[in-house]
């Protein structure tokens, strides 16, 4: 009887320490075309959720949320702590806590993510992997029963 080995395909994908969700995006410069795309679909289609961010002249999530919104991301997925030394420990509980945060707001975030990751191409273990961190994230900083 032979044994027939799987080997792995992209769709397999899982983390590990050698290889970190950060790697697999694509690096610092990943995550902040990510967090750009991701304000994007949001001012796009989620202006409600967008006005709760400061914004620009032009009426966008503005420069500095995105830069810092990339900035955790690429930490976040495994990357330099560059977020954390520049801005403290995230505490997203607290840094969010001012914001009534329910079912439809949760929803509204984790689908300019999704937007976001189309936009980008992530698809496979990476996708997977991200939709249900993104998802549990979200409803993690849920404040408010609807």
């Amino acid at each position: 009887m032979s044994v027939q080995l799987k080997m792995p395909t992209e769709d397999d994908w899982v983390p590990s320490p050698d290889d970190l969700p950060y790697h697999r995006l694509g690096g610092t410069d990943a995550a902040m075309a990510l967090a750009e795309a991701f304000y994007d679909a949001m001012d796009a289609h989620e202006p409600e959720l967008a006005r709760l961010h400061e914004l620009d002249a032009e009426g966008r999530v503005n420069r500095g949320t995105r830069e810092r919104f990339g900035l955790f991301l690429a930490g976040w997925l495994g990357g330099p702590q560059d977020y954390t030394e520049r801005h403290g420990h995230p505490r997203l509980r607290m840094r969010h806590g001012h914001l009534s945060i329910g079912v439809a707001m949760r929803d509204a975030w984790v689908r300019s993510m999704q937007r976001a990751m189309d936009a980008r191409g992530i698809t496979g273990g990476l996708r997977r992997f991200l939709d249900g961190r993104f998802a549990h994230v979200a409803d993690f900083l849920r404040n408010v029963e609807e």
